[in-house]
């Protein structure tokens, strides 16, 4: 059984900064892409960033130069590092597992999922 654990969401003031974990379990992720989507309320789940199996990163034009996402495969853990937070940026954020790694933009090519963790920015 694969499992995804998000945590470190919170509420943060606007151009603060927040980091994010995804605890796998059940599964090593060092042959898998692995990847960080988010969905604000009445929104679809969108794209903000993912890292390869060969430790390629890819990121949304809307988050880059102020997140950065990494891993370490001794913990099975992947981060997302959030600086200079804006009130658009609240919106619950989720970690996915994929084990085709293509199109990693995509919320389709991701096999498994995290519950979510919740990032709130205030103005």
């Amino acid at each position: 059984q694969v499992q995804l654990v998000e945590s470190g969401g919170g509420l943060v003031q606007a151009g603060g900064s927040l980091k994010l974990s995804c605890a796998v379990s059940g599964r090593t992720i060092s042959l898998s892409t692995m990847g960080w989507f988010r969905q604000a309320p009445g929104k679809e789940r969108e794209f903000v960033a993912a890292i390869s199996w060969g430790s390629g990163t890819y990121y949304a034009d809307s988050v880059k130069g102020r997140f950065t996402i990494s891993r370490d495969n001794a913990k099975n853990t992947v981060y997302l590092q959030m600086n200079s937070l804006k009130p658009e940026d609240t919106a619950s954020y989720y970690c996915g597992k994929s084990r085709s790694g293509s199109p990693l933009r995509s919320s389709s090519a991701y096999d498994y999922w995290g519950q979510g963790t919740q990032v709130t920015v205030s103005s």
